[in-house]
């Protein structure tokens, strides 16, 4: 029975990440996420049911559409299993609880915003928007978890608005609003947490790039990536990685 709630959770992940995928590919155009139905990019042909299942679909299919025979982007079976995996990491975390629930969230906001922004350097309002106003129910859960998550909305928001102005636009808008969502969903603790893995990680990434001229000196680097390791990580691993950072300032 077990196996079979861990299953659910994995599989209600995957679906949410074939859904995510769609803001991937449509977001960016401005195209509707609704309409039309899911369809091959190649023929047009829409996808039926057995056409559409997470992950399985690409591998029964062996990563080519059913009716035209054209290759299919690794994106979408990589998305699916990505957040299915982190969905059953959320949950064996936090349990039945609305803690679960804003990570799943995070999870929802932070895969697309990444993927788009890697691809097309944005990160489009709509993703921004809809954490907002899906996390602000989440976070009345209690006092202590509503004034952590404010403090958490307005320190994201503002220090990398901060950090924007004093670098004349090194960092994008989509980035400021990224970090508000991300504080709003973590609480300010985890949010410090988040946004200095992300400079940390995002900092060794642009010089190593740099080094071995894979991008230009000054070049802009997309950073909403780093943002989502960032959050990521402090959401699954926080408590974790802030223990042992003060056991090494302890020692």
């Amino acid at each position: 029975m077990e196996y079979l709630w861990w299953g659910l959770v994995f599989f209600t992940g995957a679906a949410v990440g074939s859904f995510l995928n769609v803001c991937i590919c449509r977001m960016p155009a401005g195209g509707s996420i609704v309409y039309p139905p899911s369809h091959c990019p190649a023929c047009r042909h829409i996808l039926n049911f057995r056409n559409l299942i997470p992950v399985f679909s690409y591998v029964f299919l062996k990563g080519r559409c059913r009716y035209c025979g054209c290759k299919i982007s690794s994106q979408y079976p990589l998305v699916e299993l990505i957040t299915g995996l982190l969905f059953v990491m959320s949950a064996a975390k936090y349990g039945v609880t609305l803690s679960t629930l804003r990570a799943i969230l995070l999870i929802s906001v932070v895969i697309p915003a990444a993927a788009i922004d890697l691809k097309y350097k944005i990160i489009p309002d709509k993703i921004n928007l809809a954490g907002v106003v899906l996390g602000i129910p989440l976070i009345f859960e209690s006092k202590e978890v509503f004034f952590s998550s404010a403090i958490g909305f307005f320190a994201g928001g503002g220090l990398l608005f901060l950090i924007a102005v004093a670098s004349r636009g090194g960092m994008g808008g989509g980035d400021i609003k990224l970090a508000a969502v991300i504080g709003l969903l973590l609480g300010w603790k985890q949010l410090l947490l988040a946004l200095f893995l992300a400079f940390l990680v995002g900092s060794a990434a642009g010089l190593t790039m740099t080094i071995f001229k894979v991008v230009r000196l000054k070049e802009p680097v997309p950073f909403g990536p780093y943002l989502a390791l960032g959050a990521l990580a402090a959401a699954m691993e926080g408590d974790r990685i802030i223990k042992w950072y003060i056991g090494l300032l302890t020692m």
